[in-house]
């Protein structure tokens, strides 16, 4: 068995690695800009690792990645780079949210794309695209970030649709925790103002709920909770809880 990782070296990505090599047996690809972080991993790990370090905010090397394992018999990808960025939609930096927008939207539509008609031509597969709580909302003060985990989110659950009608054994799920204790936070310049799950739990939680082939995959009752009870809020009272969610992360407010 043969897994694909994207932002292997750290959080979620690194999670998943752990546990697909030394608790199920996967052998794997690991990708990711940090190949000092990845060789650490692999001296843990106990099945055989490739190490492939690529930049894949550069769309280009999306396709490079692509030529270079498509021909390798992968049974799982595993969609997780991405960053976020914290601010109002008129301050935050353009370049920034079109990178954001290169990793967390094109990266994945890509090689979702790709490795999908692969997987069709053997009747066999599984993709695993890490989403966000995000994807189901708007997010003042992290608009741009919360748009692309929509977008990530709703082409999963469409392509999802799209099997089940053909009865494919493809399947293509989304993960879309809460927050998870991550580098996340230095990298989108803020904080979490809930308790951040464990990547590790998150991580085991998302493969057992994906071998399940379940199309949502939601950790946590907290966080099924509130997303349940979010459909019978009105839009605007929801954008103004969002945005004093987001006030609190950017300026390092915590709640207990």
């Amino acid at each position: 068995m043969l897994a694909l990782v994207t932002g292997a070296s750290s959080g979620i990505g690194k999670a998943f690695s752990y546990i697909l090599s030394n608790k199920y047996g996967y052998d794997l690809i690991l990708v990711a800009r940090s190949e000092d972080k990845m060789e650490k991993i692999k001296k843990d790990l106990k099945t055989n690792i490739t190490i492939i370090t690529l930049d894949l905010l550069d769309t280009q090397n999306v396709y490079k990645l692509y030529d270079i394992v498509h021909k390798q018999n992968i049974d799982l990808l595993i969609n997780n780079a991405g960053f976020g960025l914290f601010g109002e939609f008129s301050k935050t930096d353009l370049n920034r949210e079109l990178e954001m927008i290169d990793l967390n939207i094109k990266a994945y539509h890509i090689l979702t794309k790709l490795f999908l008609q692969d997987f069709l031509k053997k009747d066999k597969g599984y993709i695993l695209n890490v989403c966000s709580s995000a994807g189901f909302m708007a997010g003042p003060n992290m608009a741009t970030y919360y748009a692309t985990k929509n977008y990530i989110t709703k082409l999963t659950m469409a392509i999802n649709e799209e099997l089940r009608q053909n009865k494919s054994h493809v399947q293509v799920s989304a993960l879309c925790p809460g927050p998870v204790a991550t580098n996340f936070n230095k990298v989108a310049h803020g904080s979490f103002a809930l308790k951040e799950a464990s990547a590790e739990d998150i991580a085991f939680y998302a493969l057992k709920k994906l071998w399940q082939r379940k199309m949502l995959i939601v950790p946590k009752l907290g966080m099924k909770i509130t997303l349940f009870m979010q459909r019978f809020a009105p839009y605007r009272l929801q954008l103004i809880i969002a945005y004093h969610i987001q006030y609190r992360k950017e300026h390092g407010k915590k709640v207990n």
